[in-house]
């Protein structure tokens, strides 16, 4: 243990002089011992050898760099100063690559060791209101949102979004008659409710009894500017609210929103498919439910022939919810949707008020909670 703690030690110390010399020794006498006596560690490093010993180290630099500056919407000749932080930034190698990555020197009138303990001074004093002519912009490392029908993650909040945020986006009921809502706060970058991290969950509860997709559920996400998020629920109707508070990132440390990040970035296109079935699902269920609805309500008013084509597009799409080809429901919506407006249209030749129909060829926008 003892032998491992001096090669550290002396390791260490060869790294930083090798950020300003060509080449050092590492001179370890008795650094251990056989059969045959004392043995002792004496050998030279370059520059050149640390680099590449450390080549994969440095290559992983570029690509943060570069989704930092795609996230912010900036070209590299947008950077006005670019900080280095932390003691490996000292190395010669290091700085060439930050160069390279943003055309400029990078700054090096800040002690790259203090550097963070600065900027959480300047922030502190900003927080408390000490010091007014500094704007320290801070943003949400992960996207925040809701679980809607189908197990769809809804973002309120992207990715990014630069702190103080508040964001507010009304929601229905999925059911008839529902008389709460579950508010699953979600955090994340997947299209799928389980594919990401769960904070928080709250029932609204009292909603007057009504069809599906009529009350007015008004969530919004505040979040202030210590990252701590506030999700409440209020209905529209009656004004009743609930509410809950998240603390910021939930504990999450950098390599785990690094982690969520790069898997969502991997599953992008399957989780673009899965999301495309769910709201053709969706997108489906609403049309029947509207059609169904106008049907039981305006029926008697609809030619024998059409009624039967309007009934047998129902039946084929109900069919094809049983499966997961998003194709064939979005086909059978669009023809459900077309038969519909054909048996609008019908109803109003015949005389029955716009407001009899209008369900019949109505496609249900709202995102509608679980």
């Amino acid at each position: 243990a003892m032998a491992l703690q001096r090669l550290k030690e002396a390791a260490e110390k060869a790294k930083v002089e090798l950020s300003s010399s060509m080449e050092t020794d590492v001179n370890l006498p008795f650094i251990t011992a056989d059969a045959g006596g004392p043995k002792h560690l004496n050998i030279r490093i370059t520059r050149a050898k640390l680099e590449g010993m450390i080549d994969d180290l440095i290559d992983k630099l570029e690509k943060p760099c570069r989704v930092a500056m795609t996230d912010a919407g900036l070209k590299p000749a947008d950077i006005n100063e670019v900080i280095l932080v932390g003691g490996m930034t000292r190395m010669p190698a290091v700085q060439k690559r930050v160069k390279q990555i943003f055309g400029k020197e990078p700054h090096k009138g800040v002690n790259s060791d203090e550097v963070v303990a600065m900027g959480a001074a300047v922030q502190g004093a900003i927080l408390k209101g000490d010091q007014k002519d500094v704007l320290l912009l801070d943003v949400t490392p992960l996207s925040l949102g809701i679980e809607t029908l189908g197990g769809v993650m809804t973002k309120l909040i992207e990715k990014n979004t630069t702190i103080p945020a508040r964001k507010s986006e009304t929601f229905s009921t999925a059911a008839d008659n529902q008389p709460a809502v579950t508010v699953h706060v979600l955090q994340g970058e997947r299209e799928m409710v389980q594919n990401n991290k769960t904070l928080g969950r709250f029932e609204l509860v009292g909603i007057p009894p009504a069809p599906r997709g009529t009350p007015q559920i008004e969530v919004t996400f505040d979040i202030d500017a210590n990252g701590i998020v506030k999700v409440s629920a209020k209905d529209l109707a009656t004004g009743k609210e609930q509410s809950i508070q998240i603390t910021a990132s939930s504990g999450l440390s950098q390599q785990e929103i690094d982690r969520l990040i790069n898997d969502a970035k991997m599953n992008e296109q399957d989780d673009k498919k899965r999301r495309e079935l769910v709201d053709a699902r969706n997108s489906a269920d609403a049309l029947i439910y509207a059609t169904e609805k106008t049907l039981g309500e305006m029926g008697e008013k609809v030619d024998g022939g059409l009624l039967g084509e309007v009934e047998a597009a129902v039946n084929d799409l109900k069919q094809s919810l049983n499966g997961d080809d998003t194709e064939t429901i979005k086909r059978l919506t669009e023809n459900l949707s077309r038969v519909s407006h054909q048996m609008a249209a019908g109803m109003y030749r015949q005389g029955a008020t716009a407001d009899d129909y209008a369900g019949s060829a109505q496609t249900h926008h709202q995102h509608t909670n679980v």
